[in-house]
Order: structure tokens, then C-alpha cells, then sequence
């Protein structure tokens, strides 16, 4: 099907501002995401509505199954799997509901954490155990913190917002991660298009790492905000509610009585036996191409969405056993629980499969190349890290894909640095990756957005509103960061001035409220 070219047109962006205007003015995201699909279907196809519906056809069919070289159709394996692991994930949350063991968990909590405080900084140290995936990451540790910050009276938006600005700003420093693996990928084709030697992949990775000046202060923030309860705009109406609910009012997660260990076993089985299954993937990979196992190469050509659906599986079966062995659920009850578990996934299944098809549509308006072109040559290089971070969160939000702004932004980052200021190569790159995680944290179409809100059982619309304030604040100050290692060409100044600034903006705040 020929579609138009929209590449070098400002109404490339159109269908992505439309939606996500109306997401944010409506608070209907299904309705919005869905103008902006057919706006963009019928820009696509030259204002012809049969062919707009054929076009539209084609690609939400593509979101479940494909075609392969010899003409068959195949299932979108990435796709199909993420969508089971969501329904596995509800499973297991309405199991360790109806075992008790999230309310024993509770009662464990409030012998050890002893205020709202120590709940927010359970709920943001568990990123370091579940830094794997940011998928994993959201939806398990929403299932751990959950009944614990609801019994000390933390909002949903506050948790949602700590699931996350710890997932992905985690998964892409660590490159233990699939995020890591991906992002090395990239590098490692890009330095050798450009002859660049002095650089391994993953010495290149920890070096761009350590100037992602966002991710790295996102993850400062949350801790911040969960010590000092430095709550701004929406998220202060939102915690002021909390903190207003009768005791009775928090969600009593299970009248059975359950034990500890039916939640931190089940758990404990998801991430073993997902770490497991990523390094068997890996592996077979690496084998059928010749290759010798390494740790880095098996996350690197990992199957994450199979090794999270065999995890899910895995912690299912773990809790099942635990709920047979300790007779408390009766046949009926477990069945039920596997409805309401598939259920409750149902809404975060639905927005994720809009903004999937929305993504393919901005996609085919080239509405990255068109943005990408924006930056000019005739710049001053110093420039270049700010400006590239600031497009890298233009085009993430416009997306909703930090994956997909890699892909297209990391190319062109490395193209113009070695053209325009080779010095300034790793900055550029740093600030790309910076921008794609600040974009996909602001970006209401942004699969992380939607299943973070769903991990926390908060509104969607809730959770990009709350948290939009701290990522505008710590991109702000990465801008500055930015600016300040362009014209040093010293990350550790970078740095220093991305912390200034964060720390004055925190403290003149806080004492304004």
C-alpha cells in the first residue's frame, strides 16, 4: 500500500499531538487514541477513507500476527507474550489476594516500616532487585508495595509515579538489562560504521551511562520525594486524599489469614525463573550463531518476552502449590480469582493495544525523521547535547517509545557529533538516551506510563498528570547539564550542574509550599 510522505512535513506530528491533547483535556485516552489512529490513517492515505480502513486493518492485524518470508502468518510473538504476562500478572496479584498473604504482608510491614516514609522507600529499593526489565518491574513491586503503601496511606499516584521513575531510568543504566542489551546493540553498530576503536560496546555503554544525567536524577528524585514528601500540584491533592481516608477505607486485600512467605516465595520464583529463562534464550541464540556464552551476550539476544511469560507461569504454579498445600481457598474460590485477575489486566491490555496501533501510525507519518531533521549543522556544537536531549523527549513523547527513539535518534546523534564535534560524540549519544526516558515518562501513550498506573491500580490520566511536574523539573535541570558539557566537554561538570540546579529548584520549592 503507498501511503504518504509526510517525512519532511510539519503534520507529521499531528495525529500524536491530537491525541495526546485530547487525552490530556478529555481524559478519555481510549477516545483520544483513537481520533488520533484515524486522523492518521486517513492523512496516510491521501484523505481516502476505504483505504484509510484498509490501512488500519493492516497494521492492528500486525500487532497480533505477521507474515513470514514464505507467505504464512505467524504470531507477533513480542506482542502476544507481553499481553499473556499481563493476564499472568493479574493472576498472580488476585492469588496473593485471595491467599491473605498481601495482608500478612501488611501486618510484617507495620512491625518493621513504621510510617509512610519507610513504605515509599520499600516500594523505590526494590528497583534494585527488579532492575531486569521495566515491564517486570512496574507490574511485580506494584503487586509487592501495593497493600503496604495503601495501609500507610500513600496515594496511588505517588506509588505509580515511584514504579515509574525508577523502571526505566534503572533498566537503561544497568547493562544487565534488556534495556541494557538493546541500547548495546545499538553502540556496538555504530562504532564500527564509524571506525571508532578506542570504545568496546560495553565500555561505551557505562560511559554514555554515566552522563544520563535524567535517568540518574529521576532516581535521585524519587528518593527525595519519598523522604521529604516534596509533593507539588496534582500529586498534593492526591496524597492530601490519602491522608484523609478513614482507616477503614484502605483496601483490605484478603480476610484470609496468609502467610509471608506465599508472597515472597511466588516472587522470588518470578524473578529467578525469569533471569533463568533470559539467560537460556540468550544462550540458544548465541549458539545457533556460533558464539560462545556470556553473561552481557545472552541479555544482549535475550527473548524477553517469552522468558517473562514462562517467569509468570513459574510464579503461578509456586503459588498454586502454596495455596493447595495450606487449604485455606476452596476450588470455587480459586477459579474465581483467575477471572478477576485476568480482569483486572483488561484496562491496561486495552489502552496498551491503542498505543501500540497509535505508535505504528506515527511511525509511518515519519514523524522521528521529520523531527530529527530539525537539528541543524549550523549550530554551534556546543549546543548539540541540549538540543538532542530535547528532541530525544519530543520525540519519546510524541511516540511513546523510548526503544523506538533509540533506534531512530542514536544514528543520527553519532552522525552529526562525528561530523560536527567528535568530542562530542558520548555526550550526544548520553543525551539522547536522557531524552528518550524523559519522553517516554511524560508521554500518556507510553507502554511504561500505562502499565506503572496499572501495577499501582491508578487512574491512568491520574498518573501522567501527577507525575509531569518532577520529570519537567529534572529535565530542566539535565538541560543545564547538557548545555554545560557541551561547551566543557566535561561530564563531571555535567553533572555537578545538573545537581545544583535540581537541589535549588527542591529546596526553593519546598519551602514555598
Amino acid at each position: 500500500m503507498q501511503l504518504v510522505d509526510f517525512s519532511t512535513s510539519a503534520w507529521s506530528v499531528l495525529p500524536a499531538i491530537l491525541a495526546l491533547a485530547l487525552a490530556i483535556v478529555s481524559r478519555k485516552v481510549i477516545l483520544s487514541l483513537s481520533i488520533g489512529i484515524l486522523v492518521g490513517a486517513i492523512m496516510l492515505s491521501d484523505g481516502n477513507i476505504g483505504t484509510g480502513l484498509q490501512y488500519l486493518y493492516d497494521r492492528v492485524t500486525s500487532l497480533i500476527y505477521t507474515f513470514d518470508e514464505s507467505g504464512q502468518w505467524v504470531l507477533n510473538d513480542n506482542n502476544t507474550n507481553i499481553i499473556f504476562f499481563l493476564l499472568l500478572l493479574g493472576i498472580l496479584t488476585a492469588f496473593l489476594s485471595v491467599s491473605g498473604s498481601n495482608q500478612a504482608f501488611v501486618e510484617w510491614a507495620q512491625r518493621h516500616i513504621k510510617s509512610r516514609r519507610g513504605a515509599k522507600l520499600m516500594a523505590a529499593c526494590l528497583v534494585f532487585v527488579t532492575f531486569i526489565d521495566d515491564y517486570f518491574h512496574s507490574l511485580a513491586v506494584g503487586a509487592i508495595a501495593r497493600p503496604v503503601t495503601d495501609k500507610f496511606k500513600v496515594s496511588r499516584a505517588k506509588l505509580a509515579y515511584i514504579l515509574d521513575s525508577t523502571a526505566a531510568p534503572m533498566c537503561v543504566l544497568m547493562p544487565m538489562s534488556s534495556w541494557g542489551a538493546y541500547i548495546m546493540t545499538l553502540i556496538a553498530g555504530l562504532l564500527a560504521e564509524h571506525g571508532i576503536r578506542e570504545y568496546s560496546p560495553i565500555g561505551a555503554f557505562i560511559t554514555i551511562s554515566s552522563m544520563n544525567f535524567y535517568a540518574i536524577f529521576s532516581i535521585v528524585t524519587v528518593f527525595v520525594i519519598a523522604i521529604f514528601s516534596f509533593d507539588i500540584g496534582p500529586m498534593a491533592r492526591h496524597e492530601r486524599q490519602a491522608m484523609a481516608k478513614e482507616e477503614n477505607e484502605c483496601d483490605e486485600e484478603g480476610a484470609v489469614k496468609g502467610k509471608v512467605r506465599n508472597l515472597v516465595l511466588p516472587i522470588l520464583a518470578l524473578i529467578v525463573s525469569t533471569v533463568a529463562m533470559m539467560m537460556y534464550t540468550g544462550n540458544q541464540a548465541l549458539a545457533a550463531e556460533g558464539k560462545a556464552f556470556s553473561v552481557l551476550g545472552a541479555f544482549e539476544n535475550t527473548t524477553v518476552g517469552l522468558s517473562l511469560v514462562v517467569g509468570g507461569l513459574t510464579s503461578i504454579a509456586v503459588s498454586s502449590l502454596l495455596i493447595v498445600a495450606g487449604r485455606q481457598v476452596s476450588l470455587s474460590e480459586y477459579l474465581r480469582a483467575i477471572i478477576l485477575g485476568m480482569k483486572s489486566m483488561l484496562g491496561a491490555i486495552l489502552i496498551l493495544f491503542f498505543a501500540w496501533t497509535i505508535n505504528k501510525v506515527v511511525s509511518d507519518m515519519q514523524a522521528g525523521q521529520y523531527l530529527a531533521g530539525l537539528i541543524s549543522s549550523n549550530l554551534a556544537a556546543g549546543l548539540l547535547p541540549a538540543l538532542l536531549f530535547l528532541l530525544g523527549t519530543v520525540m519519546a513523547f510524541s511516540t511513546g517509545t523510548s526503544w523506538g527513539t533509540f533506534g531512530i535518534m542514536l544514528p543520527i546523534a553519532a552522525a552529526i557529533a562525528v561530523n560536527a564535534a567528535p568530542e562530542l560524540l558520548i555526550p550526544c549519544l548520553s543525551a539522547v538516551m536522557a531524552g528518550a526516558v524523559c519522553g517516554d515518562h511524560c508521554s500518556p501513550v507510553s507502554d511504561t506510563t500505562i502499565l506503572s498506573a496499572s501495577g499501582a491500580k491508578c487512574n491512568h490520566m491520574d498518573h501522567v498528570t501527577t507525575q509531569l511536574p518532577y520529570a519537567l523539573l529534572v529535565a530542566l535541570s539535565t538541560t543545564v547539564g547538557y548545555l554545560t558539557v557541551g561547551f566543557t566537554q566535561s561530564g563531571l561538570l555535567g553533572f555537578v550542574a545538573t545537581a545544583a540546579v535540581l537541589a535549588l529548584i527542591l529546596l526553593i520549592g519546598k519551602k514555598r509550599i
